[in-house]
C-alpha cells in the first residue's frame, strides 16, 4: 500500500484501488493468496503483470 497516492500509472492505480477493496488480504505475506483473490475478485487489476511486478519490488525492499 506504499504505492498509494494520487500518480496515474498502473502501479499507483492498482495501490489506491486495492487499498478500497475491503475484502483484499492486506495482512497476507502469501503469494499464492493474494494472486488467487486478484485472479478472482479484482475487476480493478487490469494485467496480473502488475501484481507480479509490484511483488518483486515487495520482495526485493522487505529482504
Amino acid at each position: 500500500m506504499t504505492l498509494k497516492g494520487p500518480a496515474k500509472d498502473s502501479e499507483t492505480d492498482f495501490a489506491n484501488e486495492a487499498a478500497k477493496d475491503i475484502q483484499f488480504p492486506k495482512q497476507t505475506e502469501d503469494y499464492h493468496e493474494l494472486s488467487s483473490y486478484l485472479e478472482m475478485n479484482a475487476d480493478y487489476l487490469s494485467n496480473m503483470d502488475i501484481f507480479d511486478e509490484l511483488w518483486e519490488k515487495y520482495l526485493e525492499n522487505n529482504k
